[in-house]
């Protein structure tokens, strides 16, 4: 499973990834992290254009910020071109005290596993967020 992460969860993603790897899912798991540099994104992209490419690219969208209001925020975006077979977007419910906390960080890793062995399940829900 490919997860876009958003432009200011570069450092949560690759603690999130060294976590999984840890915990020996990788070997089970084919995960993998994507930034905006590599999928050609600018970091100021709008939220309908991010969504579109993780979705056109079959990614799950890994945020802690999108915005909820205006025409295309992550919110607007999901009511209006999100479908049953549209992949999750994943948002961190609290990005400081995933750095901070470890307990907090492993629930985080637990959720992302679940939906990613059960993927089939979260389609389509649009917004997911963890812990």
């Amino acid at each position: 499973m490919n997860f876009l992460v958003d432009h200011n969860l570069g450092g949560h993603a690759e603690i999130l990834l060294g976590n999984i790897a840890s915990q020996g899912w990788l070997e089970l798991l084919p995960i993998r992290f994507v930034t905006f540099k590599e999928m050609s994104l600018s970091i100021d992209s709008n939220d309908r254009i991010v969504w579109r490419i993780a979705q056109s690219n079959q990614m799950i969208l890994f945020t802690a910020n999108r915005s909820m209001k205006g025409e295309d925020s992550l919110e607007q975006v999901l009511r209006e071109e999100n479908k049953v077979d549209s992949f999750p977007v994943i948002t961190v419910g609290d990005a400081d005290l995933f750095l901070a906390n470890r307990v907090y960080r492993n629930r985080c890793v637990d959720c992302i596993i679940e939906i990613v062995l059960n993927i089939e399940t979260w389609m389509g829900v649009g917004r997911l967020f963890i812990p």
